[in-house]
């Protein structure tokens, strides 16, 4: 069966000095700028020597895990939408977190959700959830070296030393299953070597953040090779507090440490083992209030000169808090090469500890209205046994996954309770905290199998099914006054329930590879979401769940292709999804509760789009890159009044589905030149758009439309082992936001005027420089 060329790459990219010597980061720079699915790899100096002449040996396709086989494969051949990146892109890209690459991807966003620190709200072609509750499970899964993260909470964390990242778009519940009906986000650390290796990076901007991080890798013994990675951040803050005069809000430190070892067992099996240990400590929520009348209740405590309308960064807060996570993590993978089906076994065993505990100001003004405080305790513990083989002309994968985590949750809400002090009337409003949470037990297992078919040398017909089965006993305490909580627990959960969720979700396939340079296919496949429970009641008289699950039919048409002897590359996608029993969390605002949180499955649902992506090289020296996405989605049925007026009718038919950006496009451009004897000279510059999308079911909470442009201009000496570069990031200062959730328009006699919400914000314009140097 014939499979798609290497990438390609124009000649100045090979960048060989007078010694032969590749420039792997400069070469980086060059493939990563697309931040598409047609991202090209970087191959060794070794390589380079062998054939100066062949960028396919020097420039190798990213190699991904897509479809969970004994090896990796070239991304080009794997009948998958998706967008990779390897190590060496990624630190050419600047990235610090997965929120980094929230822009770079059509149909993509990857955002933080302001609520909790480091808590994703990702979207993929329209399907996320808006939800900090560490109950609700996501729709895009994360796995770090197969691990699968069990909730939102600690996912946005720092990144450093990776082999690389996939952004699968679309379903992935065969191989990934966990509910991941929107996409799957593979994250990958680099693998300890036998070679010595070492390197630093120190980085630092005008806004004050420092970056340092090293690793070294090499061999312990004969059998043995290990690999110590470790990572400190130091942020000053970005943020202007009107309220206390703080100009650095938003400061944070991070680190951790990660070593990992690999043991040869001998001639056909191997064992990985990964550690990590890591702490946060950060201000509280950066969330500005935009109400009409907020302005004139920070003016009456002081606060005149804020400016808190759309598209300003000033926040004026009382309660700056605070957020501290410590996690840590084990995962041991084993491989072992069999004569079956000349196959590969491999287990993957994992255990995550995670913690963190934080207080913030929701009501985001200068006076002490809403306030709150959480905490989240899960452990994780996960083992996926899987084959992988060929018979013949079939290729095989197959397996066993079991997950279990222990959660609990609690949170206390002081709604004007610091104003009890005062006295009269404001002693007899809301003088005490409101508490509650609860505790979960969860369970999931599945068995897999993939048969990819080639039935002649052209077509491969993929054929599969996933079983599912999920259980969650939860014990669950309402938030309000007096009923026996405090924030390290309940005394009394007064809603105890179980439940069970089972889902059988098949996949079918037909892939035509038309020629070494094109393919194209069209595959059907299900995903499933098990119900859950909310940890964040606060309607008295309203049941916590638990929620039914929900299922989604997917059909998807791409193709790869390569054109003018490999100088363009253009990747597309048409998708079709439906969506039963969709599950919502409902945000409405709540003057007891100031934000009342339900959770429900409220429509059936279509969502539809497109994706394309182009990679050209216009000259020797210049490469060009585009992608655009569209999305467009209605819901089919509706039996909640998602839209508040009482009543369900065409107002809720004609609602936006939250999230759902329509359209989503970039440009950018790689230009490198040598400069004499200083070296190469390699300019980088993006261009990326999204457009503005509703946040919340009824359509008041509202994402800005975001311009980003980011850039970077880096140099390597002949024959140097490091390289200096200057990077800029969102340099027009673009606003963008975690989420936008609407408050009541008045707590007790403090009018906060229509528009009141709480809109954590992410960071303007950004400029630094970067140094990476190997030893």
């Amino acid at each position: 069966m014939g499979s798609p060329t290497d990438a390609f790459t124009p000649k100045s990219f090979r960048l060989i000095n007078a010694n032969g010597k590749g420039r792997n980061l400069l070469l980086a720079s060059a493939c990563s700028v697309a931040a598409m699915s047609l991202a090209c790899g970087v191959g060794s100096a070794q390589a380079a020597e062998k054939s100066e002449n062949s960028i396919n040996t020097l420039l190798e396709e990213v190699q991904v895990v897509a479809r969970k086989r004994g090896d990796a494969e070239r991304l080009q051949d794997v009948p998958v939408a998706a967008t990779a990146y390897s190590g060496d892109q990624l630190e050419a890209l600047q990235t610090r977190d997965l929120e980094s690459l929230a822009f770079k991807m059509p149909n993509v966003q990857m955002d933080d959700a302001g609520t909790i620190k480091s808590t994703a709200n990702f979207t993929v072609r329209g399907l996320g959830v808006n939800s900090s509750i560490p109950s609700i499970d996501p729709t895009v899964g994360v796995f770090v070296d197969g691990m699968y993260m069990g909730i939102n909470a600690g996912v946005i964390l720092d990144l450093f030393d990776l082999e690389g990242i996939e952004v699968l778009r679309g379903p992935q519940g065969l191989l990934f299953g966990r509910n991941v009906t929107g996409g799957a986000v593979v994250v990958k650390t680099a693998k300890p070597t036998e070679e010595f290796t070492s390197k630093v990076r120190f980085s630092t901007t005008a806004q004050k953040e420092s970056n340092l991080a090293g690793t070294v890798s090499g061999k312990i013994s004969d059998s043995v090779n290990g690999r110590l990675t470790a990572y400190y951040s130091d942020d000053q803050g970005w943020f202007e507090n009107k309220a206390t005069g703080n100009d650095n809000f938003g400061a944070s430190t991070t680190w951790f440490v990660r070593p990992s070892f690999t043991v040869d067992l001998g001639e056909s099996a191997d064992l990985i083992v990964r550690l990590e240990k890591g702490h946060v400590d950060a201000d509280g929520i950066t969330g500005i209030n935009h109400g009409e009348g907020a302005k004139a209740l920070a003016a009456s405590v002081g606060v005149t000169d804020w400016d808190n309308s759309k598209g300003s960064f000033e926040i004026a807060i009382d309660e700056e808090g605070y957020a501290e996570t410590d996690w840590s993590q084990a995962i041991a993978e084993y491989n072992r090469e069999v004569a079956f089906g000349n196959g590969t076994i491999t287990n993957v065993l994992a255990w995550r500890d995670y913690e963190t505990a934080g207080d913030g100001d929701i009501d985001s003004t200068p006076l002490p209205l809403f306030h709150s405080s959480s905490v989240i305790d899960q452990s994780q513990i996960s083992n996926e046994l899987r084959y992988s083989g060929r018979f013949g002309s079939t290729s095989v994968t197959s397996g066993l996954y079991w997950f279990s985590q222990d959660l609990e949750y609690m949170e206390g809400r002081q709604i004007l309770g610091a104003l009890a002090a005062l006295g009269p009337p404001y002693d007899q409003l809301f003088p005490q905290m409101h508490i509650g949470g609860g505790m979960q037990d969860h369970e999931a297992k599945g068995v897999f199998t993939q048969a990819d078919i080639d039935l002649n040398e052209a077509w491969v017909l993929t054929l599969g099914g996933r079983y599912s089965w999920e259980e969650k006993d939860v014990q669950i305490a309402a938030i309000q006054q007096n009923n026996g909580c405090d924030m390290s627990g309940c005394g009394t959960y007064e809603f105890n329930d179980s439940e069970k969720w089972s889902a059988f979700t098949p996949k079918v396939g037909l892939q035509w590879v038309m020629s070494d340079t094109a393919q194209t296919y069209a595959v059907w496949t299900k995903g499933f979401r098990s119900g859950g429970y909310n940890m964040r009641n606060t309607v008295p008289g309203e049941e916590p769940g638990p929620t039914d699950q929900e299922e989604q039919n997917s059909f998807e048409l791409g193709a790869k292709m390569q054109w003018l002897d490999g100088r363009v590359k253009t990747n597309m996608a048409l998708f079709h999804n439906t969506i039963d029993d969709m599950q919502r969390e409902v945000n409405l605002p709540s003057e007891t509760a100031g934000v009342a949180q339900l959770i429900r499955n409220t429509a059936n649902a279509t969502i539809r789009g497109a994706e394309f992506e182009m990679m050209a090289a216009a000259t020797d020296n210049l490469l060009l890159t585009m992608n655009v996405g569209y999305v467009d989605g209605e819901y089919d049925d509706v039996w909640l009044d998602i839209s508040g007026d009482g009543v369900v009718d065409s107002a809720d038919y004609a609602l936006e589905i939250p999230r759902l950006a329509p359209w989503t496009y970039g440009v950018g451009m790689v230009h490198d030149l040598q400069i004499g004897s200083w070296g190469a000279l390699t300019s980088r510059i993006n261009y990326n758009h999204r457009d503005a999308s509703a946040y919340t079911d009824n359509n008041r909470g509202m994402l800005s439309e975001v311009e980003m442009v980011d850039f970077s201009i880096g140099i390597e000496p002949d024959g140097g082992n490091y390289r200096v570069a200057l990077f800029g990031k969102n340099m027009l200062d673009e606003v963008s936001e975690g989420n936008d959730t609407q408050l009541p328009t008045a707590l007790g006699p403090f009018v906060m005027g229509p528009g009141a919400s709480f809109t954590p914000l992410n960071r303007g314009r950004i400029v630094g420089i970067e140094l990476n140097y190997e030893i």
